[in-house]
């Protein structure tokens, strides 16, 4: 069965890219454009790791990243703050809420799917 890849962003030509990425390399992806659509998609669709943003409509990726790790259900999703925010207290405050790891833009897609694959605990 693939891993389940829930894509947050509301920037479409990063979705577009991601999504393609991540279907080429066999996972079954769901896109998410907000952070009500993020925790929506969350429960519907059940992933094993999100790409998640930082600056989205509605509800940040922070406020994302904290009511996922609220949720005891949702502890085993992994999370990858994904955005171009990059500073060091950002950093700091996307790990400190609760995220696994946490990649600048602009990424290379070589890395993105090697750190996907380790995550969900694919051979890389």
């Amino acid at each position: 069965m693939a891993k389940k890849i829930l894509i947050v962003d509301d920037e479409p030509n990063i979705v577009t890219s991601l999504e393609f990425l991540m279907e080429q390399v066999g996972y079954e992806v769901r896109v998410a454009r907000n952070g009500d659509a993020a925790l929506e998609s969350v429960r519907s669709f059940e992933p094993d790791l999100i790409l998640l943003d930082v600056m989205l409509p509605k509800k940040s990726g922070f406020e994302v990243c904290q009511k996922i790790r609220e949720n005891p259900l949702w502890q085993n999703i992994q999370i990858v703050m994904l955005t171009a925010k990059g500073r060091e207290s950002e950093v700091a405050k996307g790990l400190a809420i609760g995220a696994d790891t946490y990649i600048t833009k602009p990424f290379s897609t070589k890395e993105l799917v090697a750190r996907v694959r380790q995550m969900v605990g694919e051979p890389i």
